[in-house]
């Protein structure tokens, strides 16, 4: 079997994992999946390539215009669905060529997104740029959670300050390694392997829901993703 149609096999095999463990529940891990096929990939408002970085073949996402619908990509994981348990997932994120001096190089995931080609989602993602800088207000937006559409990151920083949002240690251009535990309306963020999470949200804005995976990125941002694995 050559190496494509390994790569298609793979990918569905996941995509089935996934729908067997939505209607039985989550009892083991699916395969890792390497991310370095666009087959199943749905994308929105971007555009989608695998390349290597930092020494492994991995998706690369970007935005095609800074006035899009929504300035940013979203590359839905076609066949996936996923209401409780664990995702985890390789990312690196830096502010690309001509982005302007705000972009912090937004990179994350989306999940339970609600149906094709839609943005209602939960998500969580990172700002690295943020991660070491010298202004401590900054530090404090380096990992956020925001709902599509009704809640996104300015509303819940204006009516919740530091709720929803958190420092991390991160860095960009460099792999980050998420982990995403999901329970009915409560979410956890755990980076790079730490014992505790970075980020709790209690109170998921779209309830109980269930829905496809998705990789996100902001325009601007060189975005990568990779060795993703969901139970």
């Amino acid at each position: 079997m050559g190496k494509t149609a390994c790569t298609i096999g793979l990918i569905l095999g996941f995509a089935s994992v996934l729908m067997v463990a939505h209607a039985a529940g989550p009892k083991s891990a699916s395969p890792a999946v390497r991310l370095d096929s666009l087959e199943g990939l749905q994308v929105i408002d971007g555009k989608a390539a695998i390349e290597t970085y930092l020494g492994r073949r991995a998706v690369r996402l970007s935005s095609l215009t800074e006035h899009a619908a929504d300035a940013s990509t979203l590359a839905i994981l076609s066949g996936t669905d996923f209401k409780d348990g664990t995702i985890e997932l390789d990312v690196a994120g830096a502010p690309g060529k001509g982005a302007d001096a705000g972009n912090r190089g937004f990179v994350g995931l989306a999940f339970r997104v609600q149906g094709p080609g839609s943005r209602r989602a939960e998500y969580f993602y990172l700002r690295p740029t943020n991660g070491r800088a010298d202004d401590q207000l900054r530090r404090n937006h380096s990992v956020q959670y925001e709902s599509e559409p009704d809640f996104r990151w300015n509303r819940l920083r204006k009516e919740n300050p530091g709720a929803y949002e958190s420092y991390a240690d991160i860095q960009p251009a460099v792999w980050i390694k998420m982990k995403i535990v999901v329970s009915g309306t409560k979410a956890r963020l755990y980076l790079n392997g730490a014992a505790q999470p970075c980020l709790v949200v209690n109170d998921l804005k779209l309830g109980e829901t269930h829905g496809p995976i998705a990789l996100w990125a902001f325009w601007g941002t060189d975005a990568y993703f990779s060795n993703l694995k969901v139970r």
